[in-house]
């Protein structure tokens, strides 16, 4: 497995090795020793799988509050998509950033996201599943988000040329400059 470090400390980007013939391919996506020895130990306890039927479907940015804090490893299991992680660890240098990748089945990338982080992104492809593991178990409680679009985060969304397609929880989500981050660098 490939492990590449991003510009935002403790934001990795993941490419497991694809081992293909005739009948298509294996890859092993996570594998616990594998990641330890390289510094990466996190129990995940829950995976999550959602399809978006339409192009430009945007979901996010999502975090989950403290005590139920949640790191999440992501992954395309069929189709494209833009993911996006946001840095909002109060006290870290790269506070505010926002860090993009295209996911896809094709390039089979996943992003490792530290707690600490809001998470969303945009379909490239119609019917884009996303597949992810979480580090604690969904809390409604501590559940929030951010605007996708706030001009103060300023995240560069791929396609602009399509309506995006958003749930009313994320349309009507708090502005940057009214979150109050929760997470400590």
């Amino acid at each position: 497995m490939y492990i590449g470090n991003t510009d935002i400390s403790n934001l990795i980007l993941l490419t497991p090795k694809r081992f293909g013939d005739e009948r298509g391919f294996f890859s092993e996506s996570w594998n616990r020793k594998t990641l330890a020895e390289s510094g990466i130990d996190i129990d995940f306890v829950q995976d999550n799988h959602s399809l978006s039927r339409a192009v430009g479907t945007v979901r996010g940015l999502h975090f989950q509050s403290p005590p139920h804090a949640q790191a999440k490893l992501v992954r395309c299991g069929r189709g494209r998509l833009f993911d996006v992680a946001v840095d909002v660890r109060k006290g870290a240098p790269t506070y505010g950033q926002w860090y993009g990748v295209e996911l896809s089945f094709e390039n089979g990338k996943q992003l490792l996201i530290p707690e600490g982080f809001l998470h969303g992104f945009m379909t490239l492809e119609p019917d884009t599943e996303i597949i992810y593991k979480c580090s604690d178990y969904y809390a409604p409680e501590c559940d929030g988000s951010v605007r996708f679009d706030d001009p103060d985060i300023g995240i560069e969304w791929p396609l602009t040329d399509v309506e995006f397609t958003v749930s009313a929880k994320d349309r009507d989500a708090q502005s940057f400059a009214d979150f109050d981050s929760p997470f400590t660098y």
